[in-house]
């Protein structure tokens, strides 16, 4: 009997090793960070920026020892793909943290998903102001707000001269946050906003309208468009005769401008994120490395895409692996951080307070940067 009971003491025992063995969580064999992007349609070297990235952290011994992978998926500029491929990686265990989207109209609805799975989404695109406007612990982006970046162009058309201008804007996220941003900072500058439109019908349309504008005396345009909408308006509005300058946001910083604009966007003023001719160390190398991979300059969607995969990668380093949720609290541990893009640095909402803006003049085909 005494037998018996030691032999079932011992199977008991083997069980509870057992068990408490398969309770252990695997250790990752890999990092993985997903990606959603328009690659198709409006990748903008974003694509190259975000592969140079991990292929210095794994030739550096990746993230905590482990290789880091890219799980990337089109959303095409589409709601629907956007909401499904949130849902996808909120569902996949094996993402840590997700880099996206584009766009602020796909980004800010998809922003619930990936809080409510307590999944960091990190924006290198999305300046809409109300992407972080909830609080959401887990939504973050490393890019100036529309707030940031149209104060800072204010600032400098008032310094300018600039007087009076309108406003052409895309009724959505991106196209009305920017919008309004940009009215609220030019007032606060004493520019007055003299009209505001969203729709033309074509370069006839536009001396129509530039008629009124003449009679407002009005000395610039601002465009709250992407590509290649904002260089298609350009475009028109120079053909339609309009000689005022044009200003934008960062979603006109793109070689597709001078193409697509041709001789109506030289002398376009854009307020965007990154200078690859600044004497930082971090920069220079990232371009000079750019240059070897790729055989073409960097553009800002290359260098928002490359910090964000890097401050991630780090943010995970210093996190629980079991538990990605514990991604958040790394980014905010991060403090002032330098990104190609420059001193990068989040408040409590999420935002990136940085120094990040830079302003730039389209000259001969290609943009110089201006001292704000």
């Amino acid at each position: 009997m005494l037998r018996k009971m030691r032999q079932i003491m011992i199977l008991c025992a083997v069980i509870v090793l057992f068990l408490t063995g398969c309770s252990q969580p695997q250790e990752p064999n890999e990092i993985v960070i997903g990606v959603a992007w328009p690659f198709e349609t409006s990748n903008n070297l974003f694509d190259e920026g975000i592969d140079l990235a991990v292929q210095q952290i794994n030739s550096s011994g990746g993230v905590a020892g482990r290789e880091l992978r890219l799980l990337k998926a089109d959303d095409g500029s589409q709601l629907s793909k956007g909401i499904a491929i949130a849902e996808s990686f909120a569902e996949n265990k094996e993402v840590q943290a997700v880099i996206g989207h584009d766009n602020s109209f796909i980004s800010i609805p998809a922003s619930t998903i990936y809080n409510n799975a307590g999944l960091v989404m990190l924006s290198p695109a999305s300046t809409a102001p109300d992407l972080t406007k909830n609080g959401y612990k887990y939504i973050f982006r490393d890019i100036p707000s529309d707030d940031e970046i149209a104060r800072q162009l204010a600032i400098y058309l008032s310094k300018q001269g600039f007087q009076r201008m309108v406003i052409y804007y895309s009724d959505d996220s991106y196209g009305t946050g920017l919008a309004n941003s940009f009215e609220d900072q030019a007032r606060a500058q004493g520019i007055m906003i003299v009209d505001r439109f969203d729709y033309y019908t074509g370069p006839e349309d536009l001396k129509r309208l530039q008629k009124r504008w003449q009679a407002f005396g009005v000395d610039g345009v601002f465009i709250a468009k992407k590509m290649p909408e904002g260089g298609q308006f350009i475009f028109d509005a120079g053909q339609a005769g309009i000689k005022e300058p044009f200003i934008a946001g960062d979603a006109l910083d793109s070689p597709l401008l001078s193409k697509i604009g041709g001789k109506a966007a030289e002398g376009t003023i854009i307020g965007s994120e990154f200078n690859p001719y600044l004497d930082r160390p971090e920069v220079k190398k990232f371009v000079t490395d750019f240059l070897a991979e790729y055989h073409e300059m960097p553009s800002s969607d290359a260098a928002s895409g490359y910090d964000a995969v890097k401050m991630l990668a780090t943010a995970i380093g210093h996190s629980d692996l079991h538990n990605r949720s514990t991604v958040a609290k790394g980014l905010m541990n991060l403090g002032s951080w330098p990104g190609v893009t420059g001193l990068h640095k989040f408040n409590e909402k999420g935002d990136d307070i940085g120094d990040l803006v830079v302003l730039e003049k389209l000259h001969d085909g290609k943009f110089e940067y201006i001292e704000k």
